[in-house]
């Protein structure tokens, strides 16, 4: 019992981190309608910025600022491709992605960087005596509620309500004078910066930064918003963010699961795809071994 609320803590304080790149591909995903894989671009390069400027000094909490700046520029190029450009936004975000290996390959200036013995955002909070674990839960928990908060506040405003009722109804949106290049630009920008700020944090909770550290993370996100719509169906804004949050911890805690069965090392990147697999095909599953009501067109009694 003790294990397994520790493995559930470890898992929590992973998930809450992870919970931002989930939020971040919610709102292209999601709010925008837009399939965007500039996550798997943008979470390492916040992780690059983020640990190149601790190394240099700068303080923990504005290198995760910069690390956020750097993602909403990756987004600000897909978004740019997409609108301007008419690239379709699938092939704009792989575009992006590709060009930004290379991009974070120079911020970093090698595959990876450790920051061992470098001063993180959560060690004020173990300064208090609670153990890493804790503290990374914390700290998550607090940034991934503020994040939440503020893009509630956002997507109310006139600006906020313009870019879900583009990805709700492009052509609509456009016959009442929305400028819906211009949401969908703010929307990508916004959405990476989160995704950005998902790998500063990791980067400083993992102990380094790493430049192949973004493959497989929009599905991540993915598995985590599968799993809040399919727990919890038809919530409003605020409980929406917050379940994709919740989603985040509980695929976090099903990996954790999955790993506590001596599962090879070589085999860890298997066990996460099949993990990944059933998250996401769930509401398939789900809707087969559904009892329907009425059987067609015999005797319904």
């Amino acid at each position: 019992m003790l294990n397994l609320l520790s493995i559930f803590l470890s898992s929590a304080s992973q998930g809450v981190l992870w919970a931002l790149l989930a939020i971040g591909v919610y709102i292209t995903f999601r709010i925008l309608d837009i399939a965007d894989l500039t996550a798997e671009g943008s979470f390492p390069l916040g992780a690059g910025i983020a640990a190149m400027s601790i190394t240099q000094g700068i303080h923990p909490l504005l290198a995760c600022l910069l690390g956020f700046l750097g993602g909403a520029l990756a987004g600000l190029v897909s978004g740019l491709l997409h609108t301007k450009l008419k690239i379709p936004a699938l092939l704009a975000g792989i575009i992006t992605m590709t060009g930004l290996y290379s991009v974070t390959s120079r911020v970093m200036g090698a595959p990876n960087i450790s920051l061992l013995g470098q001063p993180t955002i959560f060690e004020w909070v173990e300064s208090l005596g609670v153990s890493k674990t804790t503290a990374v839960l914390i700290v998550g928990l607090c940034i991934a509620l503020l994040i939440v908060f503020l893009l509630v506040f956002f997507l109310r405003t006139e600006t906020g309500l313009a870019i879900r009722a583009t990805g709700d109804n492009l052509a609509m949106s456009e016959a009442n004078g929305i400028n819906t290049d211009n949401m969908k630009i703010i929307g990508y920008m916004i959405s990476n910066g989160c995704i950005a700020l998902a790998g500063s944090l990791l980067a400083q909770n993992n102990g380094f930064a790493d430049l192949n550290s973004g493959i497989g993370t929009i599905v991540i996100g993915l598995a985590s918003i599968i799993i809040a719509e399919v727990l919890f169906r038809n919530q409003p804004l605020l409980s929406r963010f917050l379940t994709v949050i919740l989603g985040a911890v509980i695929y976090r805690f099903i990996l954790a699961l999955v790993f506590e069965l001596n599962v090879e090392p070589s085999d860890s990147k298997l066990a996460s795809a099949l993990v990944l697999v059933i998250c996401l095909s769930f509401p398939q599953i789900q809707e087969k071994l559904r009892i329907p009501k009425f059987n067609r067109g015999g005797n319904n009694k």
